[in-house]
């Protein structure tokens, strides 16, 4: 079986949404930006010969939509060059890595760009974290978006609607299902808080390091202006300024602005080879792609999708918890975390060591290579060989994949 290796990994600054760094710079301008600096730090790849550019995107409608991957290979200028926009929500660009190892492993082609972007600045007709509009819903779920509320409103403890005989809500927003995970796997607000803090202070310690510079390709606006750091990590939080916000989501809820992620605008991009094509082009690998695990659960406790996700790639790569150095889960919410990381049995010694979406950011469609990008960094900085990504995805899914350091 043909290896999958990526040798080339970089993202943009990350922004915050309507207000931040990027809220003028349009999706494909940004993707293409990241993706033509993924290419071009792996000089000896001609483009000629990548088989497919596949782009990872939450949510692929307006700026976002008529298939952005191939609106990107064209800026570029690379009118031969296939181009597939891809969504599963927030692991969209998790997904387009898988497809590159899958079709590099069948055979059907040696090199891939997979990459993702999301800015939330963008969207029309979306506010904070109501991404869906009432009148694209399907009413046989409506029973079930009413239990929601009422569950909201109480405050109550989350059991799964099919012990009912009834539908569960797809449609749930997603911080309602990290108060339903802190439920259910009795996450205090306590912790949540110190996640959130940790995130932020390990960030503020890796940029001061110097670490997170390594990542970022600096993005040219509109205007001309240069943007080369994220908007997000803020530094000197404290445990006590944390605690003092309000719940978000619920009257009496844990979930806070300081201990989830928040809206934001970025691009991320990997560049997926064959480890023979690698070779013959005196390309050097990062790291090879040694599995991945996709899974599904109730929608309404989507935040524990990393920890079946995380247990299907680790035994399709012979490993087990224990023989992994670093780990990534994606922040979307510090209850989330703890719980996944919790079931799993990963410390937090090796967990997210350099900050995470509650400090950087999560622009959805370009997480996944967003994280590929911090975890190979990471294990360089930490001469560490094995790393795990994984995150939850909304409608109850989870992603993983499994990474060998190589250089």
């Amino acid at each position: 079986m043909t290896d999958a290796v990526v040798v080339s990994a970089t993202r943009s600054p990350i922004g915050r949404a309507r207000k931040g760094s990027l809220v003028d710079v349009r999706p494909d301008d940004l993707a293409a930006q990241v993706v033509g600096a993924a290419l071009e730090a792996v000089p000896g790849l001609s483009v000629a010969e990548l088989d497919d550019l596949m782009l990872g995107c939450a949510e692929p409608s307006g700026e976002h939509g008529t298939n952005l991957a191939r609106v990107v290979a064209v800026l570029l200028g690379h009118d031969g060059l296939p181009g597939t926009t891809v969504n599963r929500f927030c692991s969209s660009s998790v997904q387009t890595t898988r497809m590159a190892m899958h079709a590099i492993r069948a055979g059907e082609g040696h090199a891939f760009v997979s990459a993702g972007v999301e800015c939330i600045s963008r969207y029309r007709g979306v506010s904070g974290s109501d991404l869906f509009g009432a009148d694209v819903m399907n009413p046989r779920f409506t029973e079930a978006r009413d239990r929601t509320a009422r569950t909201a409103e109480l405050d109550a403890d989350w059991h799964d609607p099919r012990e009912d005989g009834a539908l569960p809500d797809v449609y749930i927003a997603m911080g309602q299902t990290a108060e339903n995970v802190a439920h259910l796997r009795g996450i205090s607000r306590e912790r949540q808080d110190h996640w959130g803090v940790t995130s932020q202070n390990r960030a503020e310690a890796a940029i001061a390091a110097g670490h997170v510079a390594a990542e970022i390709t600096p993005v040219t606006t509109p205007s001309g202006g240069v943007v080369s750091t994220d908007d997000g990590p803020r530094a000197g939080v404290t445990y006590e300024k944390v605690a003092s916000l309000q719940p978000v989501f619920r009257a009496t809820g844990t979930v806070t602005a300081g201990n989830c992620c928040a809206l934001n605008d970025g691009a991320a991009a990997l560049v997926v080879t064959s480890a023979d094509f690698a070779h013959a082009h005196g390309l050097q690998p990062l790291a090879r792609v040694v599995s991945t695990g996709v899974s599904a659960l109730s929608p309404e406790i989507m935040g524990l999708g990393p920890v079946e996700a995380s247990r299907q790639a680790l035994e399709r790569a012979g490993l087990t918890m224990s023989d992994v150095d670093l780990v990534e889960i994606n922040e979307a919410f510090a209850s989330q975390v703890l719980a996944s990381a919790d079931e799993l049995g990963v410390d937090e010694e090796r967990l997210n060591v350099h900050g995470g979406a509650i400090a950087y950011g999560h622009p959805f469609g370009a997480t996944g290579a967003r994280i590929t990008t911090t975890l190979l960094n990471a294990l360089r900085v930490t001469d560490g060989t094995i790393g795990l990504e994984t995150m939850c995805v909304g409608g109850g899914q989870g992603m993983a994949v499994v990474y060998e350091r190589l250089s």
